[in-house]
């Protein structure tokens, strides 16, 4: 594809500004670029309907002006052409969509019954937009470390539109300034306070309270004996409780591997990101055992 992407640039940049022959070659191009757009697609084998085919053809007539302005300013040695097109496919959908097409989508999307086709397809259609538009806040930025923040963010956002396509019919054009956006947006922000509060200041500092496995992993001098025991309690296993104790399909995501983690002073965003497994699933996990195993510590501690 990226090779017929490559011909029909060339070609347009062959043909004389409005020429009939380079408008021929340039809306080939567009059609070619549209073709792996991620909204505004056909369901099965029936035509765009309704708001699609009029958000399709929006977006279609910009990325003819886009390109038509910005082509023979194109180099192909130095952009790769599909890194190019699809940016210039993206501006497109963001210089069309507005919420006011949103909220058509979403109207739509409550017109059908849950569990319908075209209820799954308009709910695609419109994750995909919300995506496209650009206009998800970012709340609470100040409260986190970058890092953190992203890792939150990511989270909150996924759970946030997992939640528009459960919820769609709670969606009311009529409230937030009558603004689709303005309901988004405002779930989001109570979703990301709910993601981040396992892992608060104060959360943080009560999380090691059963036998304070987070202190061990800076051990003091006076700590030591304690730490090493620990370890080696986990370590051993005798009873192979905390290597049964894992997230779930996931043994090697036990509470012996993340303990020892921690007890050697590995973060718990380290930890995620080696493990793959969102901070909340494994701050959820990790507190629970650390309550369910306490009885253990004790008694061999």
């Amino acid at each position: 594809m990226d090779k017929r992407l490559e011909q029909l640039v060339t070609e347009v940049q062959q043909h004389a500004p409005h020429t009939e022959g380079r408008q021929l070659v340039l809306t080939q191009l567009v059609d070619e670029i549209l073709r792996s757009r991620k909204i505004c697609r056909p369901l099965g084998n029936q035509p765009l309907f309704g708001v699609y085919q009029k958000i399709y053809e929006q977006v279609r007539q910009q990325l003819l002006c886009n390109i038509d302005e910005q082509i023979n300013q194109y180099n192909l040695k130095q952009t790769n052409v599909r890194i190019w097109t699809n940016n210039l496919r993206n501006q497109a959908f963001r210089e069309i969509l507005d919420d006011v097409q949103l909220k058509h989508l979403a109207l739509f999307a409550q017109r059908h019954p849950p569990h319908t086709e075209l209820r799954q397809y308009a709910l695609g259609e419109l994750v995909e937009a919300i995506r496209l538009y650009g206009r998800l806040c970012h709340p609470h930025r100040e409260r986190f470390s970058p890092q953190f923040y992203e890792l939150l963010y990511d989270e909150a956002v996924n759970k946030t539109l997992t939640y528009v396509c459960q919820k769609i019919d709670y969606y009311d054009p009529e409230r937030g300034e009558k603004k689709f956006m303005n309901w988004v947006n405002f779930r989001l922000d109570k979703i990301l306070l709910k993601t981040s509060q396992p892992f608060d200041p104060k959360n943080i500092i009560t999380l090691p309270s059963f036998l304070d496995l987070e202190a061990f992993a800076q051990p003091e001098e006076t700590t030591h004996f304690l730490y090493e025991n620990l370890r080696e309690y986990l370590e051993k296993d005798y009873e192979n409780i905390f290597k049964k104790a894992h997230i779930k399909n996931r043994p090697d995501a036990n509470f012996s591997t993340i303990a020892l983690a921690r007890l050697s002073g590995d973060n718990w965003q380290d930890i995620s990101r080696k493990l793959g497994i969102p901070l909340p699933t494994l701050s959820s996990f990790f507190q629970r055992c650390c309550k369910n195993f306490r009885p253990n510590f004790k008694q061999y501690i």
